[in-house]
């Protein structure tokens, strides 16, 4: 299956706690239909020290939202848009905005 949010995509939240907000995608997770973005589903997690260079503590991390809960913004015009797929003349496969008919450049 084709990725329609990849690394480096900037997204928006569209259901669950951090609906409305936006993020750029850091890591994405294909075989559970997850990414981590940025800025959002920020969870606490409790570390134990491993040595004194790497004390314990409370650390704030991203936690993985599924891609269902997202949607891609459109680099031109800066809206969430739905994402197609296109062929060119020259045989790559390329993403494109649903909204604008652009191909999306990654």
């Amino acid at each position: 299956m084709a990725a329609r949010i990849r690394k480096g995509d900037n997204v928006l939240v569209i259901s669950g706690a951090s609906k409305g907000r936006r993020g750029e995608v850091l890591r994405v997770i294909p075989k559970e239909d997850r990414a981590v973005v940025q800025g959002v589903a920020v969870a606490k997690r409790h570390l134990k020290a491993r040595s004194m260079e790497e004390p314990g503590g409370i650390q704030e991390r991203e936690a993985p939202v599924h891609l269902s809960n997202l949607m891609l913004i459109d680099p031109k015009t800066d809206k969430p848009t739905k994402v197609g797929f296109r062929v060119l003349e020259d045989g790559r496969k390329v993403r494109v905005a649903k909204a604008t008919g652009d191909v999306i450049e990654s």
